[in-house]
């Protein structure tokens, strides 16, 4: 047993007073007249020794009395598994409010339990300690201290939510609060059903904060989730089937079976059949989508699964142009073949120009530009076509025979790519097609078959410099290159080692190669746009910027909400920061004026909660550091007096009181009812 207050057992020395009264108030004498001596005597000896009997225990109830208040001044208690502390309290109290705690616990979701530990362990302390209530969301006024009371009313307004918090995240923001504040003792508490993929105790940092895990264990559930989905190609195209992966993972430790898959676009929704996931596993599905119009389109991923479904949507957008732009920059004429190619597929339209009259400004309307036997690359347009590459542009080089090697060295070093070093006349034959990337990925159903490869009268011979990330696409018999890829900035550059002319080389007869080539160019890109975006986690997106010059606001519009973003212009590209102002999964649209939409941007909620692994007690103390303890509870036990012990040790002043009560009284009936 210890005490709260020590100082006040000095009082003990009160215990002198009820000494002092008895020798002095019980030993005085009365005379007593009496006829006959010898029954005097008789009864003189019996009442001596019972009022002798009364006095010592009317002595030792008041002694008993007197000590017992002392110790109740003096607060003892038996001190528990942690140190108790004098002084003012600051305490935290994290509910975690996620998704995963819409699951059950016996009768209620565990959301509710965690509201009901959290009033119970802010009733444990007393009305002059200060708190903070945290949740998953970080709101700004959960970041302060503040009165018992209004803490318990905090508490009561806490809903689910999609943010997902990792545990260092969250003693981080508790130890940020408490700090804030002036309480002599700071304490967190942390209610959680302690998923394992964000339980990161090892990121933990300070260990000073004493720190209180409260688990809440739910009844285990099965759950499958479509977990992402993305387009095969880059660039989506109309009028054509655009395949959709779309990955659905089995959480569970059981076979999910007779998973309906089903997709919803352009108003129609139609069914993709059953999928059986084994367990801990996922399945990719392929989704064929043809587009009918072009412009923005919604679209939304379903399956069927019970009962955790805030993952069962996956929600996406797309652009889909009217057409796709290039622009071939020709030497002097414009080549036949080029046009030929592209005027067999109606999708494209090609637009011819001379270097010596290009109009720069236009460069990013295209998805593709051909830079088609150029003699020598000017500083400006190197310069232009590096800006266009890096801001997601494909740009294909076709040299000329006759080209100014300095003039492209100086352009490919800056990109960077492997330079030319000369010319070789010498008839080459390529042997080897790149299938395996996006260019010629998918194109041809029998790889094995013979493919009419071409063949080149002259071509230049390319440095092999490791570290300019050359891919090769096509490549001679001799292992050198004679069409590579590199990838710049967000865009990707195809340099061919061999001029088109006919004189040169036979790539534009070879219609096999030459037009799915030019076709899967135009719509590759090194960085596709996101078609979905993660709530908490990607919190910039970025749009094509329509403002040129003055200034103008953007605007995000969802569902019966709408807020502006900050933005932040560079060049061509405008982003837009979202941080903690989209809570709720569904399509948002850029706009600056409110009757033109320039964008649409799906928002899914974040699929860390879709995995209903949790850490039980053991592996949690296991695993927990020397500040750490955990607080385990069964359903029905009022954690009010585990804190209160927990915190201040069992509590036995009031214990004392009640028997210094009895004390006084057992010395009131002694008095009254043992006569002399």
């Amino acid at each position: 047993m210890q005490f709260l207050y020590p100082n006040f057992l000095f009082a003990l020395a009160a215990l002198t007073i009820p000494i002092i009264i008895h020798l002095f108030y019980f030993r005085r004498f009365k005379k007593v007249y009496f006829t006959n001596v010898r029954f005097l005597k008789e009864v003189k000896e019996e009442t001596s020794a019972r009022q002798k009997l009364r006095n010592l225990l009317v002595l030792l109830m008041r002694c008993l009395a007197v000590a017992l208040l002392v110790f109740a001044f003096a607060q003892p208690f038996i001190p528990q598994d942690v140190e108790v502390k004098k002084g003012e309290n600051a305490v935290s109290v994290f509910v975690d409010n996620s998704f995963s705690m819409s699951a059950l616990s016996q009768d209620v979701p565990l959301v509710e339990k965690a509201k009901q530990r959290a009033r119970e362990i802010i009733s444990a302390y007393a009305v002059e300690d200060r708190f903070q209530v945290l949740t998953n969301d970080f709101e700004g006024r959960h970041q302060r201290l503040v009165g018992k009371e209004e803490a318990i009313g905090l508490v009561e307004e806490i809903k689910a939510t999609p943010a997902v918090r990792s545990l260092s995240q969250i003693l981080a923001r508790q130890k940020q609060a408490l700090d804030s504040g002036t309480g002599q003792n700071k304490v967190s508490y942390v209610i959680s059903d302690f998923q394992a993929n964000v339980t990161d105790i090892e990121n933990v940092k300070d260990t000073t904060l004493a720190v209180n895990l409260v688990p809440l264990q739910a009844v285990q559930e099965r759950n499958v989730s479509i977990d992402s989905a993305w387009f095969e190609a880059p660039v989506q195209v109309l009028q054509q089937p655009n395949p959709l992966i779309v990955k659905v993972k089995n959480w569970s430790n059981e076979k999910a079976e007779n998973i309906r898959l089903g997709v919803k676009y352009d108003g129609e929704t139609k069914p993709l059949g059953e999928l059986s996931i084994p367990a801990n596993s996922s399945l990719t599905d392929t989704v064929n989508i043809t587009i009918q119009t072009p412009g923005w389109h919604e679209a939304q991923l379903d399956i069927t699964d019970y009962p955790v479904q805030f993952d069962d949507a996956y929600l996406f957008s797309y652009n889909v142009a009217l057409s796709i732009n290039v622009l071939v920059i020709n030497e002097l004429s414009p080549e036949t073949y080029l046009d030929a190619a592209f005027r067999g597929i109606s999708y494209f339209k090609v637009t011819n120009q001379v270097s010596r009259n290009l109009d720069y400004s236009s460069f990013p309307g295209y998805q593709l530009i051909i830079c088609n036997g150029l003699t020598s690359l000017s500083s400006g347009l190197s310069f232009e076509l590096k800006q266009y590459i890096e801001n997601g542009g494909n740009l294909l080089v076709f040299p000329a025979a006759s080209a100014n090697i300095g003039a492209y060295k100086a352009f490919l070093e800056s990109i960077p790519a492997n330079e030319f070093l000369s010319f070789e006349q010498q008839e080459r034959v390529v042997s080897d097609i790149n299938t395996s990337e996006f260019v010629f990925k998918d194109v041809y159903e029998n790889k094995s078959a013979n493919l009419k490869l071409p063949a080149t009268k002259g071509n230049f011979i390319l440095s092999t410099f490791a570290s300019r990330g050359e891919e090769r696409l096509l490549t001679y018999r001799d292992g050198t290159t004679y069409l590579g890829k590199y990838k710049a900035g967000q865009g990707i550059l195809y340099l061919c080692s061999a001029p088109l002319e006919e004189d040169y080389s036979n790539l534009a007869r070879s219609g096999e190669i030459f037009v799915p080539m030019l076709y899967k160019m135009a719509i590759s890109s090194a960085r596709a746009r996101p078609i979905a975006y993660t709530i908490g986690r990607d919190e910039t997106i970025e749009a094509d910027n329509m403002v040129r010059g003055g200034e103008s606001v953007y605007k995000l519009r969802g569902a019966g909400e709408e807020f502006i973003p900050q933005q932040r212009i560079v060049a061509s590209k405008v982003f837009l920061g979202v941080q903690n102002q989209i809570h709720k999964a569904g399509f948002y649209d850029l706009f600056l004026n409110q009757d033109s939409t320039l964008g649409k941007f799906a928002f899914n909620y974040d699929r860390r909660e879709s995995d209903l692994a949790y850490l039980s007690d053991t592996q949690l103390e296991e695993r927990a550091l020397a500040n750490m303890s955990i607080v385990k509870t069964n359903a029905a036990a009022d954690l009010t007096e585990i804190v209160s012990d927990r915190s201040r040790g069992v509590i036995l002043w009031k214990w004392c009181v009640l028997l210094a009560l009895l004390a006084l009284a057992a010395e009131v009936l002694i008095l009254r009812f043992w006569k002399t």
